[in-house]
């Protein structure tokens, strides 16, 4: 089975006292590029995430960002008002009132937001120890599902590109069937043309079949479309085989469309020009699909 580079996969997982929810999101991209977003305190464990999205995936950018948050009801951090602080800004403020003869005195609110007041006793950081079971468990989760998008979507490709490769078989057909009739119809005119440049002039038959058949093995495309089949077989033998084919598709595609290029380039035949723009149209469709696959 073939699998698309585009993919969404989200988890949440809980520890003792922490939830860790992990978000991935991959799109094309030529090689396998990983962004990660790690809390503070799992920054430690990059390295291990790391290895653990590369064995999940081997191609596209993957873009991971991980979040850590306490679970609802679990201790919070303690605060803890500094009193000896408050009292001295309040006297601060009404000492400052009465020199400037204003009056009022600090509410609560002022007196809370002033620095120093209110401290926060932040709970003891999350340690690498306690942090890679949660970590390993929800990345396997969300890219559990992003693998399962992918194939989803891998699968809609491959019917597709199935569709366009037997289309590509018809016109390969036709201009198959097209090139006898092509070169006998381009021999045809060569003679004409060498018969009214000589005029009434005697001509050499053995040595004008010479030059016929030597023009005509240069304009003959039996040996392009021979290529273009076995690339077309291959191609398709890949998308059976599955896995990580997209490069290796990408490039038969290249091998693909310079054989039509040649065969369009010796066309010398309306129905043939016509099959070989036709390929075109189709190897550029092929090309679109292709790149969206691993």
């Amino acid at each position: 089975m073939i699998r698309s580079m585009t993919g969404y996969g989200h988890a949440e997982v809980a520890g003792a006292r922490l939830s860790l929810s992990v978000e991935c999101k991959s799109l094309n991209h030529r090689h396998l590029d990983i962004a990660l977003r790690l809390p503070r305190g799992l920054s430690a464990l990059e390295l291990d995430a790391r290895r653990v999205i590369q064995g999940a995936v081997q191609r596209g950018r993957v873009e991971v960002t991980v979040t850590v948050a306490p679970l609802e009801g679990a201790p919070s951090a303690d605060l803890t008002i500094n009193m000896a602080q408050a009292r001295a800004y309040i006297e601060m403020a009404r000492r400052a009132g009465d020199e400037l003869k204003l009056g009022g005195i600090p509410s609560l609110q002022w007196m809370l937001e002033q620095p120093g007041v209110i401290s926060r006793e932040e709970q003891a950081p999350l340690s690498p120890d306690e942090g890679w079971p949660l970590l390993d468990d929800g990345l396997a989760k969300a890219l559990g599902e992003l693998r399962a998008r992918r194939d989803t979507e891998g699968a809609a490709l491959d019917k597709e590109l199935r569709a366009l490769l037997a289309a590509m078989g018809e016109q390969v057909g036709a201009m198959t069937a097209r090139g006898p009739a092509a070169t006998e119809r381009k021999q045809q005119r060569f003679r004409e043309r060498i018969q009214a440049l000589i005029g009434g002039t005697p001509l050499d038959e053995g040595r004008l079949a010479t030059e016929v058949a030597m023009w005509a093995e240069k304009s003959e495309i039996t040996e392009e479309l021979a290529r273009l089949r076995a690339h077309m077989d291959e191609f398709a033998r890949l998308l059976d085989e599955g896995g990580a084919v997209g490069r290796t598709l990408d490039f038969l595609i290249q091998e693909m469309n310079r054989e039509v290029n040649t065969v369009g380039s010796k066309a010398d035949d309306l129905e043939l020009s016509q099959a070989a723009i036709a390929a075109k149209s189709t190897l550029e469709k092929l090309r679109e699909q292709a790149q969206n696959i691993e």
